[in-house]
């Protein structure tokens, strides 16, 4: 029989995970330590576990096969050389933000193409102002949209743009889809794109490659009418060459959920500039249905694990995704 240990610290949905993969395949031992200590001793013998696993608990664990990771994008320092170099299988829950994450990646291209923070400002002064955008408008039909990541959020990002007319640029490593409406390159390839692109827009996960793959460098290659678009990860970004670009006029904007340091700071530049909308780390905020989508990928995983079958959503541990 095998065991699998749902990690401290527990809430309600892994509390919730756990009773029901019990219930739903009973040929599982299923342990819920609810401290550091009492997980020590539950992963001696798992064979699987779901959360992250130390370096004091990868050593003592003498069966792990499979750890299923519960975010696509973890926290800096999940995978640790130990981790890394074991054999053990990572999985992750990618490809269950699609369309939440998407539809707020659409609410920035829609906003900032017809220049609403402009009118947004004007209305909190109480302004009839006709000509208060102050920035070029955008014809969708006639925009290019570049999307770093086309994976579970990029692709259905990159449906959405093709939807409304825009040309699609996908820029990634390992395609996974069949996207025949997207022209795609590879990331060494990126500085010859954005040029073309009115909308670049980021949905990658921090790895060692995609860590600050945006800075004043590639600011300059954009357009002046371009919008920097990121919802994926903070780390991707150096937000002050962000400002700078956006203050300089190098770039026309911005949409923003997540930044290199959360929250941002008070006095951080980027509040005060036109053109720019933030929002904080709240793209999934809210979405009910994402519980559920993440125990299905556990269900699923562990099923085809006790049959002996490959696992869905297979991590690249070197890579981090």
């Amino acid at each position: 029989m095998p065991k699998f240990v749902f990690m401290p610290p527990q809430d309600d949905d892994r509390r919730m995970f756990a009773a029901r993969l019990a219930d739903t395949e009973p040929g599982y031992e299923v342990a819920s330590p609810e401290t550091d200590e009492e997980a020590m001793d539950a992963i001696r013998d798992a064979d699987a576990v779901y959360g992250w696993v130390p370096p004091a608990a990868l050593e003592a664990a003498e069966k792990l096969r499979w750890v299923q990771n519960p975010d696509a994008g973890p926290f800096y320092g999940y995978y640790y050389p130990e981790l890394i170099e074991h054999p053990l299988t990572i999985c992750n829950p990618r490809g269950i933000y699609f369309d939440h994450i998407s539809h707020h990646i659409m609410m920035f291209v829609f906003a900032l193409s017809r220049g609403l923070p402009w009118y947004v400002d004007a209305q909190r002064r109480r302004e009839w102002d006709k000509g208060a955008r102050k920035s070029p408008y955008i014809d969708l039909s006639r925009a290019t949209a570049l999307i770093n990541g086309v994976g579970g959020i990029g692709h259905e990002t990159a449906r959405l743009c093709h939807e409304v007319g825009m040309e699609v640029i996908g820029v990634d490593p390992r395609p996974e889809y069949d996207l025949p409406y997207v022209e795609f390159h590879t990331p060494d390839e990126l500085n010859e794109a954005l040029p073309r692109a009115d909308f670049v827009i980021t949905t990658v996960p921090h790895t060692p490659e995609t860590e600050f793959t945006f800075d004043a460098r590639r600011f300059r290659l954009m357009k002046p009418t371009a919008y920097f678009i990121n919802i994926g990860r903070g780390m991707v970004c150096r937000m002050d060459d962000l400002a700078d670009a956006i203050e300089s006029g190098e770039i026309a904007g911005a949409g923003l959920d997540v930044f290199e340091q959360e929250p941002l700071p008070s006095d951080h530049k980027l509040w005060g500039l036109p053109n720019v909308l933030i929002t904080p780390h709240v793209a999934v905020a809210d979405a009910e249905n994402i519980p559920e989508r993440r125990f299905r990928i556990i269900l699923e995983n562990a099923r085809r694990f006790a049959n002996g079958e490959p696992l869905n959503n297979v991590v690249d541990k070197a890579k981090w995704y």
